[in-house]
């Protein structure tokens, strides 16, 4: 297997798993560089990559851009040169090469994510009419709901006959629909609350909403949490009949997708972010992780930390050029 049917071929199994993974291909050089046009790389969420986009303080770099990539789900150029240009064309993201006597790269970074997924709790009217919307427009579907059956929910990827979230693999992509209509009802609504799920809807009106959400005020669940359910479900479209209010509710996962950030909260994502303390580079301005670095300079009694060894010898020949350029 030679190396482009290996790229295609490790591309092609993350996405069977539903991975969001990044690619990078270098699409410019300027020598002198390791990286050349048609090199490629795959960026996992990890940060892991696989295949050759340069090295030195190229790989890092692609690497930060491509997890941007990935949390906003936008392309971008990186371009890495001598010097940056002092005003960067949109979509273009720029970064000084310190590595290198000289040279430069431009390298295309694209985002490839997970399919959006619908997990649906009930098997009412709405919850079919709901499923059968979502994997038109190329969501994946999970319906859980007691006596739930494939005759009904003819296009769910999966049908559950349980209520329990436990195994379900839940990303920052995932909207839950509780359209149960009097069936475990509360059940559903505690199981949801247990995600960090950002985007929940009930379809219920707001009286009976209010009642079930004391009753899991009373059970514990915080109801800071509860007020971020929406109760009613979907965008105020004046619909009546199951299909237009599955249509309002599909509308209003359609805007919170494209407008507000994806991005779950749990109490590991916090100890993780307390634990990844970033600094800025003095050399080219790179946001360096305290953890993931060897390179650290003292300076008058002040550390300083690169992303490669170039930039610490930079600073480490001048680092007054470069502290007074930061102050």
């Amino acid at each position: 297997m030679n190396m482009f049917d290996e790229f295609l071929s490790r591309a092609a199994e993350l996405r069977s798993r539903e991975q969001p993974f990044a690619t990078a291909v270098v699409v410019r050089c300027a020598p002198p560089v390791s990286g050349k046009p048609g090199d490629k790389a795959i960026i996992e969420v990890d940060g892991g990559v696989w295949g050759w986009i340069g090295g030195g303080c190229v790989q890092p770099l692609v690497v930060r851009e491509a997890l941007k990539a990935i949390a906003d789900g936008k392309p971008r150029l990186v371009r890495v040169a001598p010097s940056k240009t002092a005003e960067p064309e949109e979509g273009t993201v720029s970064y000084t090469m310190t590595c290198h006597s000289g040279g430069a790269l431009d390298i295309y970074i694209e985002p490839i994510l997970a399919m959006p997924q619908i997990l649906i709790f009930g098997r009412s009217a709405v919850a079919k009419a709901l499923c059968s919307l979502g994997k038109a427009i190329g969501y994946r579907v999970t319906v859980f709901a007691a006596g739930a059956v494939a005759e009904s929910f003819p296009e769910a990827d999966i049908i559950k006959q349980e209520m329990n979230l436990s195994g379900v693999d839940i990303g920052p992509e995932t909207f839950i629909v509780i359209s149960t209509q009097g069936e475990q009802d509360e059940e559903a609504l505690e199981q949801a609350c247990g995600t960090g799920v950002p985007y929940i809807s009930f379809v219920a009106s707001t009286v009976k909403s209010q009642k079930l959400f004391e009753s899991l005020a009373a059970k514990g669940i915080s109801r800071e949490r509860l007020t971020q359910i929406r109760a009613p479900a979907g965008l105020r479209l004046g619909g009546l009949s199951a299909h237009e209010i599955a249509l309002s509710i599909l509308a209003e996962i359609v805007q919170v997708r494209k407008t507000e950030p994806a991005q779950i909260t749990t109490e590991k994502n916090l100890a993780d972010d307390r634990r990844q303390v970033e600094v800025i580079d003095p050399v080219c301005g790179m946001s360096v992780e305290l953890s993931k670095t060897d390179y650290v300079s003292e300076y008058r009694g002040e550390k300083y930390y690169f992303c490669c060894a170039g930039c610490k010898q930079a600073f480490d020949a001048h680092p007054e050029a470069y502290l007074a350029a930061i102050t």
